[in-house]
């Protein structure tokens, strides 16, 4: 079953974020067995030319290309699409206009205001019309939730006809509330399950960046009804497992 139809069906669905610009990080990432990668343009060196190869890399390692774009604007999202990548989250959606925007980015005329470029996506001009289709059928458009601004306006931004799912960014939350980080505070987790609550509501599936790489911290926000769910980050994995190992061999070495 594609992206787009787990999420119309409510299905859970893993993936997780990919910061390093190399294909190495990607094919070690893909023997974990998620169903697709983000790659983050926003808080990275990543550029376009390496976002293409890490996109086909991904799509070569049977999962779906993500691209968290540098921000909500035309120029990017269109080329990263054009690229092949298979969907889009977009940062920073606070308002309905901030995610027609995204939309119309997104999706050709008369449903958006994209532009024509014939290159990887449509098999460089040969497959146009059956591209143009996948777009319409396929596409997948994630608005992130990320600011107190679009939690206040959720119920505009969740009517956005072609908004596919949302995806709650923890940390830039918080900080919008002057909390960066403190992911404990009863308005922080208020503000977090008034998004939950609101996508159950309108029937669009709800996601969240975990970025903690414990299972348990994943698995509360599959119980708390997430569908659309990044667990992890590809350097945190490795992070985390060097300290843990080094700790481990430190403490049987120092008794």
């Amino acid at each position: 079953m594609s992206l787009k139809n787990k999420l119309k069906n409510s299905q859970l669905t893993i993936g997780s974020w990919i910061m390093i610009g190399n294909p190495i990080s990607i094919e070690v990432m893909s023997l974990a067995g998620f169903e697709w990668l983000v790659v983050d343009m926003e808080h990275t060196s990543i550029e376009l030319d390496t976002a293409q190869t890490l996109i086909a890399t991904i799509q070569a390692n049977g999962m779906k290309a993500l691209v968290r774009v540098s921000k909500n604007e035309e120029v990017v999202i269109k080329k990263v699409l054009d690229m092949g990548a298979d969907g889009i989250i977009v940062p920073m959606v606070c308002s309905r206009d901030d995610a027609i925007q995204a939309v119309n980015y997104a999706k050709y005329p008369p449903v958006g205001k994209r532009g024509v470029g014939l290159y990887r996506a449509s098999k460089y001009g040969v497959n146009f019309e059956a591209y143009k289709k996948w777009v319409n059928e396929e596409l997948v458009i994630i608005a992130q939730i990320e600011h107190i601004d679009a939690v206040r306006n959720i119920d505009e931004i969740l009517q956005v006809e072609g908004i596919d799912a949302t995806i709650i960014g923890p940390y830039d939350l918080s900080g919008s509330m002057g909390y960066p980080g403190e992911f404990e505070r009863e308005d922080v987790k208020a503000a977090v399950q008034k998004t939950l609550d609101k996508c159950k509501q309108y029937n669009i599936p709800s996601g969240f960046h975990v970025v903690d790489t414990d299972p348990k911290k994943l698995q509360q926000k599959i119980d708390q009804g997430c569908i659309f769910l990044a667990y992890g980050i590809d350097y945190f994995f490795m992070r985390d497992a060097a300290i843990n190992g080094m700790n481990k061999i430190r403490n049987q070495n120092t008794k």
